[in-house]
């Protein structure tokens, strides 16, 4: 599960917001459409979706919003040009826990990120077997022991580990913790799993752990 889907037609200002969020050390997806956005969530979840309100297509962000807030307590925090108070009002009355105009001040959005996840989000450490990860110092411990790691493959290790017994796609992974799907920079990936498994696995070339799913991605056991 991915911290936060971005929802912007925009893909240069969504971008722009995706890069800030990685540098905060959130895991990130970007949708360009209503309709990409409801795939990405039905499919990996979020804990906060950044939704605008127009989109192109058949797919708004208020059809978004409310197909969300059907059956998922996931925060929805609607960034969007709309100012008048129908628009504000309607998106509240779907489900919507906040609201912020555009132009934003990227400062003011991520405080308030920030406050969603150490409100509802904060958990200091995941414990995962033989696995520790402070989310806090994203540090590791392995058997009672401290792994070196980078930032980039804890990030990768917790975001697997977020979504056990799910296989993620390549891409997807690739997009949430580099901010791209490049075929090009895969190798980037498959890298950071080889020095994962060598950090985490009793046999690294036979990972209980870390499991590849030939020709589709990777899945945390």
């Amino acid at each position: 599960m991915p911290d936060i889907i971005v929802v912007e037609d925009n893909v240069e200002i969504g971008n722009l917001l995706c890069d800030f969020l990685r540098k905060e050390n959130y895991t990130v997806s970007l949708a360009d459409t209503g309709k990409k956005a409801l795939e990405l969530y039905e499919k990996y979840g979020a804990k906060l979706m950044v939704l605008d309100i127009m989109l192109p297509g058949e797919v708004d962000g208020f059809t978004v919003c409310s197909k969300i807030r059907e059956d998922s307590n996931a925060h929805i925090l609607i960034a969007s040009a709309k100012t008048d108070k129908e628009s504000k009002l309607k998106c509240l009355d779907l489900g919507a826990d906040d609201y912020i105009e555009k132009p934003y001040d990227i400062d003011i959005l991520l405080a308030k990120i920030k406050g969603i996840f150490k409100r509802k989000y904060s958990i200091d450490e995941i414990v995962e077997g033989s696995l520790k990860l402070n989310c806090v110092t994203k540090t590791l411990i392995v058997n009672d022991k401290k792994v070196e790691v980078t930032t980039k493959e804890f990030d990768l290790l917790k975001l697997l580990i977020d979504n056990k017994g799910v296989t993620l796609k390549k891409a997807f992974i690739f997009n949430a913790i580099w901010g791209s799907d490049s075929e090009s920079e895969m190798q980037t990936l498959t890298v950071h799993i080889k020095w994962l498994r060598e950090k985490i696995e009793k046999d690294p070339k036979n990972p209980e752990h870390i499991l590849t799913v030939w020709g589709v991605g990777y899945r945390f056991e």
